[in-house]
């Protein structure tokens, strides 16, 4: 089960992170409402919520608060919430084809969906210890150890299971807008899948009715259909309302279900996933980003658990709606999916589609408009259209070296990449900001995640000596800096894996004063509170041989959305902005922060 950290480790954890943030009075006060909040109302609050949490057994104490704030919160999905990750190629060039990757992906997602759903796949495990763990002869034994014990046996070996309660919302699920809080719905006797090309809606069922997959040829047969079909693009596309606020969006659905389309909605909702087939190639890795994580706003539904887009030239990503579930399921899914795909392909460029009858099996969603709904569409376009044209996105690739010489010199990755992008914000615009780093608490049974805070004294002591000091320092005395961030930031990503982070424990308190009715506590009234939760700096790592890269939008409108990778020999970094922030600047003094790192530790001096 997840722990409710202490409540005197969460305040000395919140003041360490608000430390580098503020000056020596703004400290003073923030330090004086956080010792009174841990003496008063703060103590009276954690002691219900342990006791709350010891009533609930079955779940997490920060399942519930969680999944509200996702559901409550009235923006777009797009653009603020889902998040994309695009694959790598198939190895295989003549494999990138959009008919024969959409096949093979398909049913590669499908034998997944039929394995879990038979109790066959294996679990997710994170080994410790892979060469005691991860071999035949633990899975073998550990099979015929009851379940109540199971777990135990792994600990023995340093393995830790991970919860896999999120898995069941990737299939037949989507979010449905409703005013105030939105709701999950999942259908898992659906057997159709929901095809959008070109702004147009269609299905077809992929299961038959003895629950056993159609035949890849036939999927085959019915998407090549489907992408001959000329159809033109609907007037009023009606992928635009996912994308809209969403009570404007709640009202505008009960519209569309008072006028007729309860049947057509109830398909798309149902639908085993989206797949959505775009007419165009990728022309390089920012073009890229921008169709996985939003496209045209036409060709998706953002409300869907996933969509699974594939372009002209074979490209596929994943956009993932959040607030059913993290990156740790959808990459589980993601890895299986390619892997099968390009290892176990269902079709080859020679096969040939099945001859079945597609214009029955197919069928086109067709929906009814009044003109208030034609006015709804067009005014979620216009928004959308803005929003795009106010999104940057910038990429850098830094291939002077990447984990395998950072741990030869024995740092973390991890805290390189952290204090780069420190360094970076420093450098330009001469400040130290709030700093957001996820890091998933799956461990724990339905843990979601906790929030690493890279912003440390540490990083703020490294950075300004890089950027405002460095005649003052030594090679031997910068080195022993990053050994100092990356020690601390080891430390602080070890604490939020094991639940041990400040940010959801603070965030429970709070939701329980609220959900009380008791008046907020000026410790939640603190400018600094709202200023540590203001995150300008978001970021999120993953590295995987299934993906090629993944990103997301800035969680606020003067901030960065940062997702990164640190593979063996380069590092990769793509960064999302709105006009008030430079992320091509940001990513610029990035990269001139890692080169700097680099070289001192490679024993270089470096000059500013």
């Amino acid at each position: 089960r997840l722990p409710i950290p202490k409540l005197e480790d969460t305040i000395r954890r919140y003041l360490n992170a608000q430390k580098p943030l503020l000056n020596d009075d703004q400290f003073r006060r923030t330090e004086e409402l956080a010792h009174h909040f841990e003496k008063g109302v703060g103590r009276e609050l954690h002691e219900q919520l342990v006791a709350q949490d010891n009533q609930n057994k079955h779940t997490s104490y920060i399942t519930g608060p969680w999944f509200d704030m996702y559901l409550k919160a009235r923006e777009p999905v797009v653009f603020n919430f889902n998040a994309f990750m695009s694959f790598n190629p198939d190895p295989k060039s003549e494999y990138n084809d959009q008919l024969i990757r959409a096949t093979n992906m398909t049913v590669s997602a499908l034998r997944f969906m039929k394995t879990f759903r038979a109790g066959y796949l294996e679990p997710e495990v994170f080994h410790l210890n892979p060469e005691k763990s991860d071999t035949q002869i633990f899975k073998k034994m550990i099979r015929f150890v009851p379940s109540s014990l199971s777990w135990f046996g792994a600990y023995m070996v340093n393995a830790y299971p991970l919860d896999m309660s999120q898995y069941f919302r990737l299939f037949n699920s989507t979010r449905l807008p409703k005013v105030n809080r939105d709701e999950l719905y999942t259908d898992e006797k659906a057997k159709h899948l929901l095809v959008l090309k070109n702004g147009n809606f269609y299905v077809f069922d992929v299961i038959d009715r003895d629950g056993n997959m159609l035949k890849p040829s036939e999927i085959q047969a019915h998407f090549k259909y489907i992408l001959s079909d000329n159809s033109p693009a609907p007037a009023f596309p009606l992928g635009y309302l996912s994308s809209e606020n969403r009570d404007t969006w709640a009202l505008l659905r009960k519209n569309l279900v008072d006028n007729g389309n309860v049947e057509a909605l109830q398909k798309v909702d149902s639908a085993v996933f989206c797949l959505s087939l775009d007419d165009f190639p990728i022309k390089d890795f920012v073009h890229l980003s921008h169709t996985m994580l939003h496209g045209d706003g036409a060709n998706r539904w953002y409300d869907k658990s996933f969509n699974l887009i594939i372009t002209k030239d074979g490209t596929a990503g994943i956009n993932f709606e959040h607030s059913w579930g993290d990156g740790v399921a959808v990459l589980r899914f993601q890895n299986e999916v390619f892997k099968d795909s390009t290892t176990a392909q269902a079709i080859s460029p020679q096969s040939q589609p099945a001859s079945v009858d597609s214009s029955r099996a197919v069928q086109k969603l067709d929906f009814k408009l009044n003109d208030a709904l034609k006015a709804g569409i067009t005014k979620a376009k216009e928004r959308f259209d803005a929003t795009v044209e106010a999104l940057s996105l910038n990429m850098i690739q830094f291939h002077e070296g990447g984990k395998d010489l950072l741990k030869q010199k024995k740092v973390s990755p991890d805290a390189v990449a952290q204090l780069a992008f420190q360094m970076a914000f420093l450098r330009q615009y001469n400040q130290t900001v709030a700093t957001y780093e996820s890091c998933s608490t799956a461990a724990f049974k339905h843990g979601r995640t906790e929030t690493i805070r890279p912003a440390s004294i540490h990083t703020k002591k490294c950075s300004e000596a890089f950027v405002r000091e460095l005649s003052k320092h030594s090679t031997e005395e910068l080195q022993k800096l990053i050994v100092e961030c990356s020690k601390y930031h080891g430390r602080l990503t070890k604490e939020a894996a094991m639940g041990q982070g400040f940010d959801r424990h603070l965030f429970g308190l709070r939701c329980l004063a609220l959900s009380k009715g008791i008046a907020l506590p000026d410790f939640y009234q603190d400018q600094a509170y709202a200023r540590l939760n203001h995150n300008i700096i978001s970021t999120s790592t993953l590295v995987s041989p299934a993906v090629q890269l993944g990103g997301f939008g800035p969680v606020v409108s003067d901030g960065f959305g940062v997702g990164y990778q640190v593979q063996d020999d380069w590092i990769g970094c793509n960064v999302s902005s709105y006009p008030t922030r430079n992320g091509k600047e940001f990513l610029q003094c990035t990269y001139k922060s890692l080169e700097d790192i680099f070289n001192v530790l490679k024993g270089k001096k470096i000059s500013s």
